[in-house]
């Protein structure tokens, strides 16, 4: 890193960013779970291992209690190097659910995936149903839903894909019938599991947050620009290791000298040889979300950050049915708008 340079302590304040992404059928999913409860006998929640705070939804917690949860945050590989430091957050983040089940996955590892199935098999051991066990899988917009059931059903049935994956939120909008993941002891029903549409928060209070959801895909890419996507990737690359773009760019805090030269090495030009600093931003924003500029967490992992985080929602009159005001008032805000480009 050279000698003079000092990477921004904080990322500037942005009021003007949209606070929302909660869709219909975010909604409209929601509801159809709560009817399912009943006849659910295990809720799996999950959440992106690199936002394992800003990934959490009190919707769930609220609206699909009384029900066995186990959490399960996806990704690992995306947020970790395999460090002993990441093996600390691990802990703590268990300490956070204590005494309930935690488990961690990449989905492409063979391993973690059994250790999904083995538990699931243990679960299912203990019912005395004769319709089989029942799971829901339920999280955040783009957590990887989709692909920890296909994953599921792959290595345990050796089955092809049964839910749609994509790299954008709103692949699955509907809840779908229930997949059989695991087949039955002795002529038995089997687990089956319920893939269901991701579920955002009503409204973000925080710009941070939201700044965060976007970037590890929770938030459909048009919805922030993209060269704001990158300056906030640029303010984390700068905080964790500033190495990390060097084939680029030596360090910086100017985001948009940074988009140059990567576009200008990569050949993202418009006509007449300018730099296309939109399509290079979205360039270099999946190729974070590929592991390809470093794999870290964005979130500060700390024993107290789980109650710091419900503490702060508290104070900011961030309850669920405050929360859900607040939603029905963007939502009117954005008809009033489109209504008077119409008028």
């Amino acid at each position: 890193m050279a000698a003079s340079f000092v990477p921004r302590a904080v990322f500037p304040v942005l009021d003007s960013l949209p606070r929302s992404y909660y869709l219909g059928h975010h909604n409209k999913g929601l509801q159809k779970m709560k009817t399912l409860l009943s006849s659910t006998d295990l809720v799996i929640e999950c959440r992106d291992y690199r936002v394992p705070l800003t990934s959490r939804n009190p919707l769930f917690e609220e609206s699909l209690s009384g029900r066995m949860r186990l959490v399960v945050y996806t990704k690992k590989d995306l947020g970790s190097a395999g460090s002993k430091d990441n093996s600390g957050k691990e802990d703590i983040i268990r300490k956070w659910h204590s005494p309930y089940p935690v488990l961690f996955s990449d989905h492409k590892s063979r391993k973690d995936v059994r250790r999904l199935l083995q538990y699931a098999k243990e679960f299912a051991s203990h019912s005395t149903s004769l319709t089989g066990t029942r799971m829901m899988v339920v999280g955040m917009p783009n957590v990887g839903k989709s692909s920890l059931l296909n994953a599921l059903r792959s290595l345990s049935l050796g089955k092809k894909k049964a839910a749609k994956t994509g790299d954008q939120p709103g692949v699955t909008r509907s809840i779908s019938t229930s997949v059989k993941i695991i087949d039955g002891a002795d002529g038995g029903e089997g687990v089956y599991l319920l893939d269901t549409p991701g579920v955002f928060v009503p409204y973000v209070p925080d710009a941070d947050h939201m700044l965060k959801l976007a970037l590890v895909g929770s938030v459909k890419d048009s919805i922030i620009p993209y060269t704001t996507m990158a300056d906030y990737l640029l303010y984390h690359l700068n905080r964790i290791d500033p190495s990390l773009y060097a084939k680029y760019h030596d360090p910086t805090n100017d985001v948009a000298s940074l988009l140059q030269a990567v576009a200008y090495s990569t050949g993202r030009l418009q006509k007449g040889g300018e730099p296309d600093l939109d399509a290079t931003a979205v360039w270099f924003i999946q190729r974070w979300r590929n592991g390809d500029f470093g794999r870290f967490v964005l979130d500060d992992v700390r024993e107290d950050a789980l109650e710091r985080k419900k503490d702060e929602d508290a104070s900011r009159g961030m309850s669920v049915s405050q929360a859900r005001k607040a939603a029905k008032e963007v939502i009117r805000a954005r008809g009033r708008k489109i209504a008077a480009s119409n008028g």
